[in-house]
């Protein structure tokens, strides 16, 4: 049965791109295989060594879309204010009638594919349906990786009627043709001049974040740029964490994190490494899904030591793109080994020369199924996902933060998580220690006015007592040599056995004007040679460092005017007196 508004839209999609032949996807293995092969044969794709990775292969983008587009990227609501300082906006008219003008023509000579699609699981109530129209094959190949995607999909289109529409096409892949265009008060995205997967697979930020963001204020529920994970203990039970992070801040590697030897009888279990969709349920907890069925994961830095789940989830049936390749046919990206092996081919399909710079692309990806990760949480699936314990938000501080602390209480909590910030590295800006706001990591992903979405956050501080608590952590605090003074990656699994001690009404603290810090016995450091001092100082702050914080974090406040919550300023100035003794 075919839903009418469907194939309205796609009927009128054809008549403006042209395409010359139109494809309904069914997402099944045969359509798979026979896209992987169209792509053979174009060259969009390379088939990599079929011994060591089976069933993988590299894609090579244009050198002028590797990365999303954050300054063509547009929220076209009715009322500018709506979309926010922090957003571009355009006039939904002005916007459809100038990207339209794009799409003319844009097909000609190419396959219009109709992706119908389910982000979350599949029998979920909290799922949500979309169909994406694409000229891209790779696209489509990557989109069956990421999302539910083909007859549950159209079945479910076809039973219920709703469905978030998407228009993509590569178009001459010119930047200055390039546009992310969102239409939330039409659950609408055009997206056209790219295929780089965050502009490209539409199910991904544009779907589960910037239009999932408005439809979670207006349902009630929070669609969050967040890992899920489960940390099972010694005595069986399993407790999940959400968190949010800015990039370069350890997001994939604490969602897969393997418990060191010394943390014997723990277990971690994955849900999701991007996206959390989270709502209240009777019990008054917040249950979260992962509305993705797929990892589009940063390779560089990606290793045995560094991440070992991830590197066995790529083994095999994994989609490469822009990262370099061996002789021999394995892809090779830095700090995959030590150094780089003899006669790579980097990126772009040149004989590697560091001159030219790195051999992978610092923003190559690999996209796989989540079900290849060998630590993929039972609870992956369940309709209703997993109950949340705690959230956690996070940055790079090498100086200010403490290695965790706790919120007062919920709407100290969202002022924890609305102050994030991150500082940059030499490799990112050329500037050490410049600190870039990223409120729980959603700058880039929030669909409406980042002020309402703090208000939005507030309001559930009066719907129930039984939410996550809050905790702040900072792996990346530095000695006055520039050491790190905490180890991180697995040995994280201490801080996070303190969080759930703390979430339980356990686990020692002292209240600080920034929240409940850890006492320095309080954490777990047997076997990790950690002296005394450096324990109390990643537990205590310095307050006249936080003061010149708190003014920051004031004046980034600012720049949202009237729709700023007064709850939050409230809390930036309680900060601030305690911190001078009032």
């Amino acid at each position: 049965m075919m839903n009418g508004e469907l194939q309205a839209w796609v009927d009128k999609a054809a008549k403006l791109t042209q395409p010359d032949r139109i494809h309904w996807c069914d997402g099944s293995q045969d359509e798979f295989e026979n896209l992987i092969n169209v792509m053979l044969k174009s060259g969009d794709l390379i088939a990599l060594n079929s011994e060591t990775h089976p069933n993988c292969h590299l894609h090579r983008s244009d050198s002028s879309d590797v990365a999303r587009t954050e300054h063509l990227t547009f929220i076209c609501t009715r009322s500018k204010v709506d979309a926010g300082p922090t957003n571009n906006w355009m006039d939904p008219e002005d916007a459809h009638r100038n990207v339209d003008a794009l799409f003319a023509g844009s097909m000609k000579g190419r396959t219009m594919y109709v992706v119908p699609y389910i982000m979350g699981p599949l029998q979920s109530p909290y799922a949500s349906l979309g169909v994406e129209l694409t000229d891209s094959p790779y696209v489509v190949a990557s989109m069956r990786i990421m999302t539910r995607m083909g007859q549950p999909a159209m079945e479910k289109i076809a039973q219920t009627g709703t469905f978030v529409k998407g228009l993509h096409s590569t178009g001459d892949l010119s930047p200055e043709r390039r546009f992310i265009m969102h239409f939330p008060e039409e659950r609408m995205i055009k997206s056209i001049g790219s295929g780089y997967g965050g502009n490209a697979l539409l199910g991904k930020k544009c779907h589960a974040l910037r239009l999932g963001s408005w439809d979670a204020r207006r349902e009630g529920w929070l669609a969050e740029h967040m890992l899920i994970v489960g940390v099972e203990v010694p005595t069986g039970e399993t407790h999940y964490i959400a968190a949010a992070f800015p990039s370069a801040c350890g997001k994939t590697n604490l969602a897969m994190l393997i418990p060191p030897a010394s943390q014997k009888g723990y277990k971690i279990w994955t849900v999701g490494d991007d996206i959390a969709w989270m709502h209240l349920a009777e019990d008054g907890r917040l249950w979260a899904v992962n509305p993705e069925a797929g990892i589009f994961g940063v390779a560089p830095g990606t290793s045995e030591q560094t991440n070992a789940y991830m590197m066995s989830a790529v083994q095999r049936d994994t989609i490469f793109t822009n990262v370099a390749v061996t002789p021999d046919g394995q892809p090779w990206w830095e700090g995959l080994s030590k150094e780089p092996p003899p006669q790579l081919t980097d990126w772009q399909g040149r004989s590697y020369d560091p001159g030219n710079g790195t051999a992978a692309h610092p923003n190559s990806r690999f996209t796989v199924t989540n079900s290849r990760l060998p630590n993929i949480s039972p609870e992956f699936e369940a309709p209703n996902g997993v109950p949340i314990s705690a959230i956690l938000f996070g940055g790079r501080r090498a100086s200010l933060a403490p290695l965790v602390f706790q919120s007062l209480n919920w709407e100290h909590g969202v002022f924890v998580g609305a102050s994030v910030g991150s500082e940059t590295t030499a490799a990112a800006t050329g500037k050490v220690g410049v600190v870039r706001r990223d409120p729980m990591a959603m700058l880039p992903f929030c669909g409406y006015n980042m002020a309402d979405y703090w208000s939005h956050w507030l309001s559930f501080g009066a719907k129930s007592d039984a939410l996550p608590k809050i905790f702040n952590v900072n792996w990346f605090r530095q000695d006055a040599d520039g050491n790190f003074m905490w180890p991180g990656f697995g040995e994280n699994l201490r801080v996070l056995r303190w969080i759930l001690d703390r979430c339980q009404g356990r686990g020692a603290a002292t209240r600080t004007p920034i929240g409940y810090l850890p006492t320095p016995e309080a954490i777990d450091t047997s076997g990790l040679g950690l002296g005394p001092d450096t324990m109390t100082e990643l537990t205590t702050i310095d307050k006249e460092a936080w003061l010149e914080e708190i003014e920051d974090i004031e004046g980034f406040f600012t720049k949202f005017g009237e729709r700023m919550p007064k709850a939050l300023l409230n809390q930036a100035a309680r900060v601030k007196n305690e911190l001078r003794g009032g």
